[in-house]
């Protein structure tokens, strides 16, 4: 007998949403049957994949966040609440990269990277566990997830984007800190860490003969798809993956073996 994720009456926050994997993200929990709350900063092109949404016979919230603000963070998880109902799932997604040698790294590039990448995203985790922690205490038996995309640049380091490793390496300690302090109260939270995936922001790098180099080195010299992750995010968003609390998960197709 065949079995499937059913997220029918849960509801999903995807932050970064409007592009790249957080689309491809908002789109499967959707299929699975989650309300979606879609968020970032480009709230027009987040209008376009709630109308997606919707023609599929889904459906779908925006909210305008901005994950560098703290009080957008408040505002957005509050509006999410407010339209779609309580959350029971975050996609912890919003990331931004430069690339260049650490010598040559800047203050400003820095904060760039720091402000959204671990800032950004602890204090978007922080306030949606909070609203989880308060619900949780009076019910019988909570069951919250809380998936933070990572990176395997923070499990390993790459050359060129050595600050966007370092921020991801971060995240990968914020995950494990946060299912020790918060799996108490029924908040499982866990890390994908994917390799490189062929998206709309990079898709053009892979014909390039850098690209080509790169792909060269790759174990089966190959990039992934969006969706290649769908069975994993699904896994992570269920009630059935209750026992993986902490967990970070590679998803590079062996990459971090090499």
């Amino acid at each position: 007998m065949g079995r499937s994720i059913n997220l029918e009456g849960k509801v999903a926050l995807v932050t970064g949403a409007s592009s790249g994997l957080g689309k491809r993200f908002a789109q499967v929990l959707s299929q699975a049957g989650a309300k979606v709350v879609l968020a970032s900063r480009r709230t027009e092109r987040l209008k376009e994949l709630r109308a997606e949404i919707e023609a599929s016979g889904g459906a779908a919230h925006v909210v305008s966040l901005d994950v560098t603000d703290y009080q957008s963070i408040k505002a957005a998880v509050a509006h999410a609440e407010t339209e779609a109902g309580t959350i029971d799932i975050l996609v912890n997604n919003s990331g931004v990269s430069t690339t260049q040698k650490l010598t040559e790294v800047t203050p400003a590039d820095f904060e760039y990277v720091f402000d959204t990448n671990t800032r950004g995203a602890f204090f978007v985790a922080q306030e949606v566990a909070k609203r989880m922690i308060m619900r949780g205490n009076n019910a019988q038996k909570p069951s919250y997830r809380i998936i933070n995309i990572a990176s395997m640049a923070g499990l390993r380091v790459l050359p060129q984007i050595g600050l966007y490793s370092m921020s991801k390496a971060a995240v990968v300690h914020m995950t494990k800190a946060m299912a020790l302090e918060w799996g108490k109260h029924g908040i499982n939270v866990n890390a994908i860490c994917p390799g490189y995936i062929d998206t709309e922001i990079n898709h053009h790098h892979w014909s390039t003969e850098q690209g080509q180099k790169l792909v060269s080195m790759l174990p089966r010299h190959r990039v992934g798809k969006p969706d290649d992750l769908d069975g994993l995010l699904l896994l992570l968003a269920a009630d059935e993956s209750q026992f993986i609390n902490g967990s970070i998960i590679a998803a590079d197709d062996g990459f971090g073996l090499a």
